[in-house]
């Protein structure tokens, strides 16, 4: 009786080992006992609801940048072509489109870039913004391009 037991107890821990659903990356990371997780932002879509592009075929380059907008500064009209997105550091930013859409961010929050839609981010409060930003791109491609028109040195 012992025995049977034991193998119904152990039958049942494996079938519900089999039949729960799929470990993720981030709840792995929840599931630690000294790791505080927080997820900034997790989206299909971009910060103005357009929705993400598939991925690009290719050697995949991550890049981890730090951009630093001086107060009162601001970036020159560009687009990514792959996936991007960032989280402020530090400060507060506007990034705005063409047609009029934006979106204020403010320090410790993430954000979504827009993938190949013309867009610029503007540095609204004291002080630099500062904004740290991943690029999901292809090796030898770049992951921002300047807007026709728009120079490197202008700021919109």
């Amino acid at each position: 009786m012992k025995m049977f037991s034991m193998f119904v107890l152990l039958s049942s821990s494996v079938l519900a080992l089999v039949l729960s659903p799929a470990v993720r990356a981030d709840d792995t990371l929840a599931a630690s006992q000294s790791a505080k997780v927080e997820v900034l932002e997790k989206s299909t879509l971009s910060w103005n609801g357009s929705t993400l592009p598939s991925y690009a075929s290719g050697q995949p380059q991550l890049s981890v940048v730090r951009v630093t907008i001086p107060e009162g500064g601001a970036l020159p009209m560009h687009e990514h072509p792959f996936a991007t997105a960032g989280v402020l550091l530090q400060g507060e930013l506007e990034v705005h489109t063409p047609e009029g859409k934006s979106r204020r961010i403010m320090a410790g929050e993430g954000v979504i870039e827009l993938v190949n839609q013309p867009h610029f981010g503007a540095n609204v409060g004291q002080g630099p913004a500062v904004i740290l930003v991943v690029y999901a791109g292809i090796e030898g491609q770049p992951v921002t391009v300047l807007v026709d028109g728009a120079a490197a040195d202008e700021p919109l």
